[in-house]
């Protein structure tokens, strides 16, 4: 790997398509290798946009606008960082020569669909997962749910952050799912997957960075496990590392082994587990940092966002826990532009706190608008300090 020179003729360029606050990081990052960034999104001044050499607003899920940007731009690399993207044309666009994508464009198009990748998980690799169905209607919908049985997950098979997700505990829950889950959806807006519930005790996100070897070859690195909890589809706090069996802790990384080595490529990926005992199941698998890894901010030496861009510039990693860590969500708690926030003296005077506001420019009541992070002698000392420094950041109208 060669680096240049950023806005020269000498410059290496990544082109991060999505630029919220998890791409914000990456683009960090990568301009702390002197890398050039151009940063993609569908709303003007996203996080990532704040801080990218350059930015550009564009329908990524549109195939003309997705390639013409590129040929504009000519990236060395692409990183997609959100599933609403024209996830063929960027296979065409790799098949041209005219830039990688990360980790590769099949990784990218099995991923950003739910199908593609629970069929891989499970029918290819034959790994545990939960009892599944996928329907393109509502009359299908219903049928999947009789055949998996209530209670049951209905997700659509292209969304994120647990937006179109619902629990249905009875059959009359399926048409208010249909319809929630067609809202959700970030392409595909007319099929779902039908999931059955798991009787797990936690769930772990794992970590797996696919980098080059002093050899020149492809090696695989696991961070400590991540636990999380999540509402409605969506995390709102998180620790490292979580406690686990050896037993346990062996099987999800054989099983995040047996994912990424099949989609291949260089970077991080996330990968989410259920585990019961010494029992796991695959969930899902993002080719991409997680947002239930933010607290690697604090926990590791290098976080998720420093080794995904160390992976895809082939360059060395390291995965190592430095301390006991936890995150925790701070709400937009209003619908509003350009809020603004109080607290933060409070914030950070926990101890051994820390802070990130996302600089999103518009506010939801449930939106993701920042999150504290704390370390701790361990996990739960950790987690008391995030949810405490949290807490103490209101946001406020401009």
């Amino acid at each position: 790997m060669r680096l240049g020179t950023p806005l020269s003729p000498s410059a290496f360029k990544v082109m991060l398509l999505g630029a919220g606050e998890l791409g914000k990081e990456v683009l960090i990052a990568l301009q702390k290798l002197g890398v050039e960034t151009i940063a993609v999104d569908r709303y003007p001044n996203a996080p990532g946009h704040q801080v990218a050499h350059r930015a550009h607003v564009i329908d990524m899920s549109n195939p003309a606008a997705l390639r013409a940007l590129v040929e504009a731009e000519r990236p060395h690399l692409i990183v997609p960082e959100i599933e609403a993207i024209a996830t063929d044309e960027l296979g065409r666009i790799e098949a041209d020569g005219l830039a990688t994508v990360i980790p590769t464009a099949r990784a990218t198009q099995l991923t950003m669909n739910r199908e593609g990748i629970r069929r891989l998980a499970a029918e290819t690799l034959g790994l545990p997962t939960s009892p599944y169905r996928f329907a393109s209607s509502l009359e299908e919908m219903r049928a999947a749910c009789e055949a998996i049985g209530f209670p049951c997950f209905v997700k659509p098979v292209m969304s994120s952050s647990g937006k179109g997700q619902s629990l249905l505990k009875r059959a009359a829950d399926v048409d208010a799912a249909w319809a929630y889950a067609a809202a959700g959806s970030r392409v595909d807006q007319g099929r779902v997957i039908v999931e059955g519930l798991i009787d797990f005790d936690y769930e772990i996100t794992q970590l797996t960075v696919r980098a080059l070897g002093v050899d020149g070859q492809v090696e695989t690195h696991f961070c400590e496990p991540i636990g999380h909890v999540q509402v409605k589809g969506d995390y709102v706090e998180s620790w490292q590392p979580q406690p686990m069996s050896a037993a346990a802790l062996q099987k999800a990384r054989e099983i995040a082994k047996a994912v990424t080595d099949d989609l291949g490529g260089r970077g991080l990926f996330g990968v989410e587990l259920f585990v019961k005992g010494d029992q796991v199941w695959f969930s899902e698998v993002s080719p991409r940092p997680h947002d239930t890894g933010l607290v690697t901010l604090m926990s590791q030496r290098f976080s998720e966002f420093e080794l995904h861009a160390r992976a895809i510039l082939g360059l060395p990693v390291d995965a190592g826990l430095r301390e006991p860590a936890a995150s925790a969500v701070i709400y937009g708690g209003m619908e509003a532009r350009g809020i603004a926030f109080e607290g933060i003296a409070a914030a950070l005077a926990v101890p051994r706190s820390d802070l990130r506001l996302f600089g999103k420019p518009e506010a939801f009541e449930r939106r993701r608008m920042g999150v504290a992070l704390a370390a701790g002698q361990d996990t739960d000392e950790a987690r008391s300090r995030a949810k405490t420094a949290a807490s103490a950041v209101k946001p406020v109208a401009a």
